[in-house]
């Protein structure tokens, strides 16, 4: 038995702890003891052990939950003078900040270090960025070791040795500091590190399994920011896994367990451990199969009474992508394409049609018009069937987006010319054999053409130092993808696509007098003005640019509207593809006896509502 004098305990979480701690106790054996909880000049709580009998142990056990919820610690302003560094404190400031001032006798190899860190005189840089990196410049010169040996190292010492624990590393990073005119202090507290639930994409990965331990790092103050943590041991800014327990401008005052015992041989023993007690399901976590049974079930309850209510609900879901580099860049956050954006997309879309599309294919179009953006944006979408049944015989026959040599390089494939675009010639042949299998007759696949007199016009408005595109006439960074290549004249002088009109013969009217032709597909001429048919000015696909608004005028009660279906209402299942293939098979051999594919002869006399048009 020996006698056991004050102990003074700073093991509870200080007062400036950004992780929230949701409970605390602190149990002392033996039990006889008289505890005083106070607040050291520093704020840092600290509990004061009396013990008045003589003892034969001395056990301190603390118990803590966290929240341990991530946080970014670059989540602060800092004040315009501090926005670059060197800058000086003001004078109110820098008396209060005296004791984090104080600097220790400069030592040859220290001094030479300090040297080569500070800024270079005259020159000026991003505060953060010169912090960030000192931080980064002593965990890469000091080799972190354990070291059992009581106290803290001088920065002489560990630069010489180029080793230290972490409270050596974090008194190196005060001291520097405070001699480049910074007011620093030195932290004790725990580090709890987590192993995280899936590897990293690029760089470290973190702790192989949870972990928990003393540890010791440095605080700096910034104007505006106020005091934040920098751990040179790891080479990073303090995170929601550091939890300070005293902050003193010396080492010695942040001791977890400081006081007087009598001579005598010491056991000493230290363990510390991290249990997670809940967590919350998350995407890098998701629920466990009994969770998701049990919402299943909930769901089907839902279900239930919203049906039994008739109650009609639809779902919709956007996840979003952003790239793991320069995701602040314009185009991961408001921007419609940026340099990178389609290549990761065209990267993206095979993983997801092989994980969720199999059997089905993929179409690239347009998607949403943006307010305040010229045109709508791009759209690549895989379209499968649920029940597994394929959608086509052969996806392969859908034209390759990855035709054009970026997306071929972002395939890696050397040979571009192997997915070579289409053309309008190749437009012209699918075109007309869609006709004849529809028992079409070619006449009414109508030849699509640019707008000759909108190019002109948009030239006499450029200014008269523009560059022009010697092929189009336009200035080059905005001539238009629809213009041509090779010359004005020549390029409104061909086709750049085909249409064909198309419609279900059940939902065309029929004049009266005519047979009505109750299925099959069948389409019509486009009566219009001028002698061809000329698109919307514009780099849309030619489908979105077609004159629709020129097509003789049909009264709103004749209006062929197209009114999709309930999207709640119960559908019936779709047939099997093999059944669909037979009867697309026997529709097209009964098309191909028929006489005709053509619709009834549209007229469009002045004034008269021409419903027999086909618009679609």
């Amino acid at each position: 038995m020996i006698a056991l004098g004050p102990q003074v305990v700073r093991l509870r979480p200080a007062p400036h702890c950004r992780t929230h701690i949701l409970s605390y106790s602190l149990s002392v054996s033996p039990t006889q003891h008289f505890v005083n909880w106070q607040q050291d000049p520093f704020a840092n709580y600290l509990a004061r052990l009396v013990f008045p009998d003589r003892v034969d142990h001395f056990r301190v056990t603390v118990d803590l939950v966290a929240e341990m919820a991530v946080y970014n610690p670059f989540d602060f302003f800092l004040e315009d003078s501090a926005e670059t560094f060197p800058f000086r404190y003001n004078e109110t400031l820098e008396r209060e900040l005296a004791p984090y001032l104080v600097k220790q006798e400069p030592t040859p190899r220290f001094a030479e270090f300090v040297a080569s860190v500070a800024p270079r005189r005259g020159t000026k840089e991003r505060t953060i960025d010169f912090l960030v990196g000192l931080n980064q410049r002593v965990q890469g010169d000091v080799r972190y070791l354990i070291r059992m040996e009581p106290g803290v190292q001088t920065p002489e010492q560990t630069l010489v040795s180029a080793a230290g624990s972490c409270r050596d590393s974090g008194w190196l990073l005060v001291q520097t500091l405070r001699h480049l005119g910074l007011a620093a202090r030195f932290v004790s507290g725990y580090l709890i590190q987590l192993k995280p639930d899936v590897k990293s994409l690029d760089g470290p990965s973190g702790a192989e399994s949870d972990f928990t331990d003393l540890h010791a790092w440095c605080e700096v103050f910034l104007p505006g920011a106020g005091w934040i943590g920098f751990d040179p041991t790891s080479g990073l800014l303090a995170g929601e896994g550091h939890i300070p327990l005293a902050a003193t401008p010396e080492t010695g005052s942040a001791a977890p367990i400081s006081g007087i015992v009598e001579q005598s041989e010491v056991e000493f023993k230290h363990t510390m451990k991290v249990t997670r007690i809940f967590e919350s399901p998350r995407v890098t976590l998701p629920y466990t199969p009994s969770q998701w049974s049990a919402i299943d079930a909930l769901g089907e309850q839902v279900d239930a009474r919203l049906n039994a209510m008739d109650v009609r609900l639809t779902q919709g879901g956007e996840p979003t992508f952003v790239a793991v580099e320069n995701r602040d860049a314009g185009e991961w956050n408001v921007d419609a394409l940026g340099p990178t954006k389609r290549a990761f997309a065209l990267r993206l879309l095979p993983k997801l049609v092989e994980r969720y599309g199999a059997n089905g294919f993929v179409h690239f179009g347009q998607g949403k018009w943006y307010p305040g953006e010229p045109l709508p944006r791009w759209a690549l979408s895989t379209l499968w069937r649920v029940d597994g049944e394929p959608c086509v015989a052969d996806a392969s026959v859908f034209a390759d987006d990855f035709a054009d040599d970026h997306a071929a390089e972002v395939r890696n494939d050397a040979s571009p010319a192997k997915h070579a675009a289409h053309g309008v010639d190749d437009a012209s042949r699918l075109a007309l054999q869609i006709a004849a299998r529809l028992a079409i007759p070619s006449e009414f696949v109508i030849p699509a053409y640019e707008d000759a007199f909108h190019g002109a016009w948009h030239r006499q408005r450029l200014p008269v130092n523009s560059q022009l595109d010697e092929a189009r006439g336009e200035p080059a960074e905005h001539a238009p993808a629809s213009a041509g290549s090779d010359g004005d004249a020549a390029v409104h002088a061909r086709p750049v696509g085909f249409v064909l009109p198309l419609a279900r013969a059940e939902d065309l009217p029929h004049p009266a007098g005519e047979a009505r032709i109750t299925s099959g597909w069948v389409t019509s001429h486009w009566p219009l003005r001028g002698e061809r048919l000329q698109l919307a000015p514009g780099d849309s696909a030619l489908g979105y640019r077609l004159p629709l608004d020129a097509l003789p005028w049909v009264a709103p009660e004749d209006y062929p509207y197209l009114i999709p279906n309930d999207p709640s209402q119960a559908r019936a299942p779709l047939p099997r593809y093999a059944e669909l293939r037979t009867r697309i098979a026997d529709a097209s051999a009964a098309a191909l006896g028929a006489s005709t594919g053509a619709g009834p002869s549209p007229s469009a006399p002045v004034g008269h509502s021409a419903k027999e048009i086909v618009r679609t």
